[in-house]
């Protein structure tokens, strides 16, 4: 039976791979993505792309370091033109900002390339309920199916219900 697919966002591998925090709301993300990775993400295919490999390639040398480690083995998407005219359209329909381009691009490679799944942390620009249904109307009137989009608390796996 084929696993359901993952687009993994860069919030997902920040949250991973980085030192704990004294604020109590970073904290309790990063010891929840830390438990769905250790024990929920065999039962999916994972994926990330190009932009989400340059994301965590940037910054500090251990931290990046760190970060590329956590996603070795996972397959790469490639950013293809379907995919960037479709992050385009996400900006032009104003359901995000210009200055979140990438973000609108981690929501079109999840699209385009038919992911079960998108998983983030970033509630502001892609998990956000405000924009959600602007993103799928897009989305399928372009003829993707639509990812769903979820955080590491929303995503029980049917292994993990009692």
């Amino acid at each position: 039976m084929k696993k359901p697919s993952v687009y993994i966002e860069t919030s997902i591998i920040s949250f991973l791979t980085s030192r704990p925090t004294r604020d109590w709301t970073i904290l309790w993300h990063q010891q929840t993505t830390r438990e769905w990775w250790e024990t929920c993400r065999e039962n999916f295919q994972l994926y990330i792309s190009y932009p989400v490999y340059n994301e965590i390639s940037m910054g500090d040398i251990s931290a990046s370091t760190k970060r590329l480690e956590a996603v070795r083995g996972i397959e790469l998407l490639r950013t293809t033109p379907e995919a960037e005219d479709l992050a385009q359209q996400l900006i032009e329909s104003r359901s995000l900002p210009a200055k979140a381009a990438i973000d609108a691009l981690h929501i079109a490679l999840a699209a385009c390339h038919g992911m079960d799944f998108l998983l983030t942390w970033n509630c502001k620009h892609i998990a956000n309920s405000f924009t959600e249904r602007l993103f799928e109307k897009i989305i399928t009137q372009n003829g993707y199916q639509y990812p769903v989009i979820t955080t590491p608390i929303n995503f029980v796996t049917p292994e993990m219900e009692d």
